[in-house]
């Protein structure tokens, strides 16, 4: 059975839920949603019922705001503590301390931050909270300046998503500090399935526009990054599900390979793909085939095929975050339109309320490999270029 929630559920993901006849848990957020005629509604009573009796039943969650209902109604079965190996990342740190026990990490309370001994820290260290979502919150510092400085800016941010997110979800009371993992970075989708086995439905290299990006503007998939990537990724998917003997379990890994060639996890996000319902939409819509469905029955990409004819092209999503440095109540419109004109083959667009969410949309694109630039513009671009103000 699936979950929605808020903040955002993708017409793709309803017509699939309906054309497949997959169970929606009908809960308060569900009913909100507008989900389409014919969706298959269950009560929360039979929701609580199908748990009890169905062992490592498949669950997928649209976002993780479900995770509080989750917590409430199924505390009497794993998927809670399953669920916090993962969310916490302090927890997941101590879960896959046996396979990276050179990895420096402590957690440290909101209110112990201004008293921490810098000097003792190892440089460059990323902190960030302990529970998070998207890049809210992460910071890389390299130096006691730098320290400052993102020590006002989590102070601002806290402000700013305060009551946007469940304390599940979004939680600014602790943080962790961990020594930074240079390299490339990737998100990967992946679920496990009735026996454990690792299965992967997406492969997106997180691109930068410098060191020292932390954001989430660009993320990019491609025949080559999931040829290249695919048999050690589902290795590595598959170590971290031993250590938390996962089924029928899907996630969202990021993770970046070190300057030495080892891999070693950012994050491991719970119950779900990419956020926003992303990463599983562009799969489908650069591949052609359906990840919530292939999860639900338990099928696996024929990749071999899947990327015949795919030479040359990038496919990507675009987080069209705040990144101006205006307030919200600073800026009257986004010129949607305009946004659109710096790309050859967008492949759709959603429109965000900046207004409720930090972010004015996302973009789903084609570009050419040897195109790049439209990408690396958008990535260098603070959006002012497309914002008015009131």
């Amino acid at each position: 059975m699936f979950f929605v929630d808020k903040p955002f559920v993708s017409d793709f993901f309803k017509r699939t839920v309906v054309e497949n006849n997959i169970p929606i848990v009908e809960t308060e957020a569900a009913q909100q949603l507008d989900l389409y005629p014919g969706t298959n509604l269950i009560s929360e009573a039979s929701a609580v019922e199908m748990v009890r009796e169905i062992e490592n039943l498949p669950i997928y969650a649209t976002s993780e705001n479900a995770i509080d209902w989750i917590s409430e109604h199924l505390s009497f079965s794993q998927l809670p503590g399953k669920i916090e190996l993962f969310k916490d990342k302090l927890n997941f740190r101590q879960l896959t301390k046996s396979i990276f026990p050179d990895f420096y990490f402590r957690g440290v309370g909101l209110n112990e931050l201004k008293n921490i001994q810098f000097d003792r820290l190892p440089l460059p260290f990323i902190i960030k909270p302990s529970v998070g979502f998207m890049s809210m919150g992460v910071y890389k510092v390299s130096s006691s300046e730098e320290w400052g400085e993102a020590m006002s800016s989590i102070a601002v941010e806290i402000e700013q998503v305060k009551g946007l997110y469940p304390d599940s979800v979004m939680n600014s009371d602790s943080f962790i500090i961990e020594q930074c993992i240079n390299g490339e970075e990737f998100a990967v989708d992946v679920y496990y399935n009735s026996v454990g086995e690792a299965v992967v439905l997406g492969i997106l290299k997180h691109v930068f526009s410098s060191d020292a990006d932390v954001s989430d503007r660009v993320y990019v998939s491609s025949k080559e990054i999931i040829e290249k990537h695919l048999v050690e990724f589902t290795k590595f998917a598959e170590e971290i599900g031993r250590l938390a003997g996962v089924k029928n379990f899907p996630v969202h890994i990021e993770l970046r390979r070190d300057s030495d060639g080892t891999l070693l996890p950012i994050e491991v996000n719970p119950l779900r793909f990419g956020g926003w319902c992303t990463t599983a939409d562009l799969s489908f819509l650069a591949y052609g085939f359906n990840p919530y469905r292939y999860y639900y029955n338990q099928q696996k990409p024929d990749w071999l095929q899947l990327l015949q004819g795919k030479e040359g092209k990038l496919f990507s999503v675009v987080v069209l975050d705040n990144s101006t440095g205006m307030a919200i109540d600073e800026i009257k419109s986004f010129d949607y339109d305009k946004l659109l004109t710096k790309f050859k083959r967008p492949l759709e667009l959603r429109k965000i309320d900046f207004q409720q969410y930090p972010v004015f949309g996302f973009l789903f694109t084609e570009t050419a490999e040897d195109d790049f630039v439209e990408l690396e513009n958008i990535l260098d671009s603070d959006l002012r270029e497309f914002i008015t103000r009131k």
